[in-house]
């Protein structure tokens, strides 16, 4: 009779859907947590820091929820299991970039860029929000070191003749080295290979100073990526864990533009990375269950998976 008991009322447990939906703001975390079958929702509002009682707050909210919803305890010092349930939903939106960023407490990285443009995103467009100002705050960059990597490119014709013969311009793409054709379709001459053996000797020096992360931006690699997609490669080999292609990140004409976001995505991304590792070490199947499903909010309002 009280295995009958048991096997009747097991799948009423499995079937529980949870839904959480949390917000990591800088002071506080906001946490709702909705359960299928359960008219009122569970809300809880945390201290984002506060070492002394929990380590991390949108995993405490999670617990509370789950002690409240389920009437069991789940220990502060044990990971957390979503095993019995059959459907979990973790929606996130956080601010630990937005804050690394206003406190400049992202990854210490260098720039790697086109020889000759060393000071390019130091320079910038060159706005001025207060044109009379006279004493003018400039913000800093993210980046700390700077390295000019031997290679250049340029788009063939276009200083002589911007409209010049497309077909004229293919015919010579089959007879010369030099000519390549860009992901825009713009035909490019290489102007200087990149020289791989002073751009590893390079980033072996970055490496030796501690850097992790690195920022590569070169001149039109929004239409011709093989020079950084060779950069990244030398960089995987000496142990570069985060490497941020302008070329990828953001393929558009202009340099400054497809610079500031490499720079950004390599200060930003190492810290948001971490902080989603020690999330999931909360759980004791790291997030990994198919019946588990852990959304971040990203800066355009969409969502996006964790291992995203």
């Amino acid at each position: 009779m009280y295995q009958f008991f048991f096997f009747f009322f097991k799948p009423l447990i499995l079937t529980y859907f949870f839904f959480f939906f949390l917000d990591r703001g800088g002071t506080f975390t906001d946490c709702l947590g909705i359960i299928d079958g359960r008219e009122e929702e569970i809300v809880v509002k945390l201290l984002s820091q506060d070492p002394a009682n929990y380590a991390d707050a949108p995993i405490e909210g999670i617990r509370r929820i789950l002690e409240k919803a389920t009437g069991k305890a789940f220990p502060r010092d044990q990971q957390l299991t979503t095993a019995e349930f059959s459907n979990v939903s973790i929606r996130m939106g956080t601010t630990v970039a937005t804050n690394a960023l206003l406190e400049r407490k992202g990854e210490r990285h260098a720039l790697l860029i086109t020889k000759g443009f060393k000071d390019a995103l130091r320079i910038g467009t060159q706005s001025r929000p207060n044109l009379f100002a006279l004493n003018i705050q400039r913000p800093d960059v993210l980046y700390e070191d700077v390295v000019e990597v031997d290679e250049r490119v340029t788009i063939e014709d276009y200083q002589q003749n911007p409209m010049p013969d497309k077909d004229k311009l293919l015919r010579r793409l089959e007879s010369d080295s030099d000519l390549r054709k860009g992901v825009s379709g713009e035909i490019i001459r290489v102007l200087e290979p990149l020289n791989e053996s002073s751009t590893r000797e390079s980033l072996l020096g970055l490496y030796s100073k501690g850097y992790r992360s690195i920022a590569v931006c070169l001149a039109h690699s929004y239409t011709f990526q093989e020079h950084e997609l060779e950069i990244a490669r030398i960089a995987e080999e000496i142990g570069f864990t985060q490497i941020s292609l302008s070329s990828q990140l953001l393929p558009m004409i202009k340099m400054t533009s497809r610079g500031a976001s490499a720079t950004a995505d390599a200060y930003l991304t190492p810290v948001i990375q971490r902080y989603i590792e020690g999330f999931r070490s909360g759980f004791k199947d790291g997030l990994r269950s198919a019946d588990t499903r852990c959304e971040f909010m990203q800066s355009d309002g969409g969502l996006a998976n964790f291992k995203k």
